[in-house]
């Protein structure tokens, strides 16, 4: 039996700026060990993907960050990083919701609407990843949001059940910790098809606007280094990467 990586070590605070960015404050200062968790009730300045705010009310969800030192993974496989944690995730809700899939490259949705998102942050020395910070943010109890698309949601929302953060975190981690012992030990490729397999809209026709051009085409999977495979209706076949494109309804 593997020794627990993920969780062993956990910091718990009631407020920080972000707990990604106290990560990397702990990775400047010294060398973590590798799994600590770090988890907040609040963040005053949490982040998402491409500089976008997180927001989440104090105490209501799960706000932690995971620092990873996955140097087997090579800088150009790094997506294998937000494949995991988005696994990580969607094999948790599973035991508690439905209809739960990954919208490219970091949302977590239960049937249209948002539950949860990642934040993955590497240090790349030469070819390889030297350390990551994996930010994740769930949605448990919070029951009104701000104006997003897509609108975000939470697990109380779906279920009418209150959730305990700390049980959460503790179920979240094991899943976390299942799936990072998959990329470290396991068949990666069998990581690759059970992400392409939970993807939003996958292989179904849908339209798509890019650079002002509508089209019609069906998500078929994701590149090694992390773009989004998109099979046009005359069979021509696109990569996008993040924020060149967008789904139209």
């Amino acid at each position: 039996m593997l020794i627990m990586i993920i969780g062993k070590n956990i910091i718990s605070t009631e407020t920080l700026s972000s707990t990604n960015t106290e990560a990397l404050a702990l990775l400047r200062s010294g060398e973590p060990e590798e799994g600590t968790v770090i988890t907040t009730g609040f963040q005053t300045g949490g982040r998402g993907q491409a500089g976008s705010i997180w927001e989440s009310e104090k105490d209501k969800n799960l706000l932690f960050s995971v620092i990873l030192y996955p140097q087997s993974v090579s800088a150009e496989e790094q997506f294998l990083i937000s494949m995991t944690s988005s696994l990580a995730l969607c094999d948790l809700l599973d035991n508690h919701c439905g209809n739960v899939c990954i919208k490219w490259p970091n949302d977590i949705l239960a049937g249209n609407d948002k539950i949860a998102g990642i934040l993955i942050e590497s240090s790349i020395l030469g070819s390889q990843i030297e350390n990551c910070v994996a930010g994740i943010g769930l949605n448990l109890n919070q029951e009104k949001f701000g104006d997003y698309s897509p609108r975000a949601v939470s697990l109380r929302m779906i279920t009418g059940k209150d959730y305990d953060r700390s049980t959460m975190l503790r179920d979240l981690l094991s899943c976390f910790d299942n799936r990072y012992k998959d990329l470290l030990y396991g068949d990666r490729s069998g990581i690759r098809q059970n992400y392409t397999s939970r993807l939003y809209r996958h292989m179904q026709w849908t339209r798509f606007s890019s650079g002002g051009v509508v089209f019609e085409g069906r998500i078929t999977g994701v590149s090694v280094t992390g773009q989004i495979l998109i099979e046009e209706r005359n069979g021509n076949k696109r990569e996008f990467s993040f924020r060149e494109f967008r789904y139209l309804f």
